[in-house]
């Protein structure tokens, strides 16, 4: 890189633009109050879909928002402001909570909206950025999306205050989904064709390996027995079964080599001399999203499961990442 190379200011820029953004969602999250729980319960008080509705950045948003809301539990659609008022406020049923995104709060679209959506008995909430515009003062409920400044060097493109919104559209839709009881199941239900939705509906049982698929060892078994196993049987691990079936440990690839790297004499070691006692298990019935989040949340990540019957400590056979991202391919990703 030459001294004069300008990529160190660019990269303090981006940087600066990313504190701005977070520190100004910071401050909104502070300031979240009863209004919050006012717009929740305008919401939940009608059996109807929420209308989400802004022109520019906040149209994007509002897009964005009403997504999220129906992906979470919410039904919702965005209606365009302009096209609103040309025929478009037809898809808004009497009553339908409405959600308006404003940043200056005097969008002159959605100043002529509110009054038709009133006329409708829409509750309305807003997201606004001006606490003293006119859109505050028709609104039911209102979510102070008002920022400092801009993130971007100029302090013009709605940068940190469209993110500000996106947030508070996020925490309502929490919120609500926390008010509906909202399960991972229902959330899966609503995503029948996404990796994630398969993720949520798919069980252990349908992707892992089992049988002859798997490498087994008793804890007598030598070392040699153990790798040559995994060589047949090349998931990754080994699982050492007691004579009953249970579970007593697990022999990774990783385990293999570190014990290579140890003894300069293999011949002793026994498969209970090299094994992981109490490995993490799973088991047949959870969630492929749960047996993803048990490999990855964690200080060192792990790549492949024991999958042991539930109830007891037989175990049925492993499980690795490769196979729950292969099942989230084979849904049609």
């Amino acid at each position: 890189m030459r001294d004069d190379d300008p990529s160190p200011d660019w990269l303090a820029a981006a940087r600066a633009a990313m504190n701005i953004e977070a520190e100004a969602i910071g401050a909104a999250a502070g300031r979240l109050n009863g209004n919050l729980a006012c717009a929740v319960r305008l919401i939940l008080n009608r059996p109807g879909k929420v209308v989400v509705s802004g022109i520019g950045k906040s149209g994007h948003v509002g897009r964005k928002l009403a997504a999220t809301l129906s992906s979470t539990g919410t039904p919702a659609v965005f209606l365009h402001p302009a096209e609103a008022v040309h025929g478009d406020l037809g898809i808004c049923a009497p009553g339908d909570p409405a959600i308006l995104i404003s940043r200056s709060g005097a969008t002159a679209e959605l100043l002529r909206l509110a009054p038709e959506l009133r006329e409708l008995g829409c509750p309305l909430i807003g997201i606004i950025g001006n606490p003293r515009s006119a859109l505050v003062s028709l609104v039911d409920a209102w979510l102070d999306a008002s920022v400092d400044r801009e993130a971007d060097p100029l302090n013009l493109a709605p940068t940190a205050s469209a993110a500000v919104t996106l947030a508070l559209g996020h925490g309502l839709a929490a919120a609500l989904m926390q008010a509906r009881h909202f399960t991972v199941e229902q959330y899966g239900r609503r995503h029948p064709g996404g990796q994630l939705g398969r993720y949520v509906r798919a069980r252990v049982r349908e992707a892992m390996h089992a049988g002859d698929q798997v490498a087994w060892a008793a804890p007598g078994d030598s070392f040699k027995q153990v790798v040559m196993a995994m060589t047949r049987c090349p998931l990754g691990a080994a699982c050492v079964v007691a004579e009953d079936g249970s579970l007593l440990g697990l022999i990774t690839d990783g385990d293999v080599r570190r014990t290579l790297e140890r003894h300069d004499d293999i011949r002793p070691l026994r498969a209970a001399d090299v094994m992981t006692a109490q490995p993490v298990v799973i088991g047949p019935e959870a969630r492929l999203l749960d047996a993803l989040r048990l490999m990855e949340n964690r200080r060192s990540q792990i790549a492949v499961l024991p999958v042991v019957e539930s109830g007891s400590a037989r175990c049925l056979g492993l499980i690795r990442v490769h196979d729950i991202c292969q099942a989230g391919l084979m849904a049609g990703i």
